[in-house]
């Protein structure tokens, strides 16, 4: 196979599509008005906005939701999380989140700590599942905020938000959940699930980054993080990114379930191909998975020398430990679910997208297999 470059890293960043790009075109020249303006530039990327928050909100039946543009997934968890902690500080400071949750979250919930909030890190499996009744057992009467992921964005693993939102409900407490990696992948209802707060973002779907959106029930109180012309229903202060949200409402239009078939059929080829390999196997569950996530541990390697060997043959991933950055501390993500350092430091992570192919995947085990052999046959860790 004659091979340039494959992406195999679409949980990181996706590839903007032709059509999102087209979309974003005349909203750079001929349609560049300000929102807030009373002239017909202005009226003109009024509407353009209010049809795009239309059409990304028919994706989760938000009926009873308003949609708050924001710079992407990491705004938009800080807005849920400290807009509701101070909005509803009367009520209690008690908030309660998962060990692999995003950083944006994790941090948020650190910073929070600061500001005198109480933090409960609730476990999971060793599927990355949360415990029900655990969740259950964890809310307490000055909880303001259940915050849960719904699919994680190392290891696929798709939480049960739908039994999640009703003990929420159930009890009075408000549900945020993390859907950027499962935005337009995975089924959301947030009527039907219960949701109160729901993150999207654009560039994991072939839209641009630098755009994303906040879901938020009518009746939630939250308090806004940015202060000044009262954009976005006063939550969100600042001129709106009209291109970028035109981008975001084209990208979720154009998402259809045959994407997502075809991503979840080159995951379970890639996955059964890897588990050949032997001294490997799969994080998180073999089900209830993200379409297009596969996360392997290797034995005896280091995911980081493995990530440089496929690239080196055209191939990108990442690597489920920290061992690219300047910690050399293991992903929080593989720890939570009880591997080793050492074992948490040998895996990889493969996310496809919609125009992978059969072949891609075909060279992916063939280099995979090879590279795999070569650095065992070189690693001080195989005796």
């Amino acid at each position: 196979m004659s091979v340039n470059r494959i992406y195999l890293d679409n949980a990181a960043t996706t590839p903007v599509d032709p059509e999102v790009i087209n979309a974003m075109a005349p909203y750079f020249t001929e349609k560049f008005g300000n929102a807030s303006s009373l002239h017909s530039y202005g009226r003109e990327a009024a509407r353009a906005i209010s049809d795009a928050r239309k059409t990304i909100s028919k994706k989760v039946n938000a009926k009873n939701h308003k949609l708050v543009f924001t710079s992407g997934g990491t705004e938009s968890n800080n807005l849920a999380l400290k807009g509701i902690a101070f909005a509803n500080k009367e009520k209690g400071k008690h908030i309660i989140t998962t060990k692999l949750e995003h950083d944006c979250v994790l941090n948020a919930c650190k910073w929070l700590q600061k500001q005198g909030f109480k933090i409960t890190y609730l476990p999971v499996d060793r599927e990355g599942f949360v415990d029900l009744k655990t969740l259950e057992d964890a809310i307490r009467k000055d909880t303001v905020i259940v915050s849960i992921i719904h699919a994680n964005n190392e290891i696929g693993t798709i939480e049960p938000i739908a039994e999640i939102g009703k003990i929420c409900s159930d009890h009075g407490v408000y549900f945020h959940t993390d859907a950027c990696q499962s935005f337009t992948k995975v089924p959301i209802d947030l009527e039907k699930q219960r949701i109160d707060l729901l993150s999207i973002n654009s560039h994991k779907i072939y839209g641009p980054k630098g755009v994303g959106g906040l879901f938020v029930r009518q009746g939630v109180k939250l308090d806004p993080l940015l202060h000044g012309g009262g954009h976005e229903f006063g939550l969100r202060s600042g001129t709106e990114n009209v291109a970028g949200i035109m981008g975001f409402a084209k990208a979720a239009d154009i998402m259809r379930e045959k994407h997502v078939e075809h991503m979840a059929k080159l995951r379970d080829m890639l996955i059964e191909g890897a588990l050949e390999i032997g001294d490997c196997w799969l994080n998180g569950p073999r089900h209830e998975r993200l379409c297009n996530n596969a996360h392997f541990s290797f034995k005896y390697i280091e995911g980081e020398s493995l990530i440089i060997h496929l690239d080196l043959r055209g191939i990108a991933t990442s690597t489920g430990s920290a061992c690219s950055s300047k910690s050399l501390e293991p992903s929080h993500v593989l720890t939570a679910i009880g591997l080793k350092p050492e074992e948490a430091h040998g895996s990889i992570r493969f996310s496809l997208g919609k125009d992978n192919t059969n072949e891609e995947i075909e060279y992916t085990l063939e280099v995979l297999r090879e590279s795999v052999e070569t650095l065992r046959k070189i690693s001080p860790f195989k005796r």
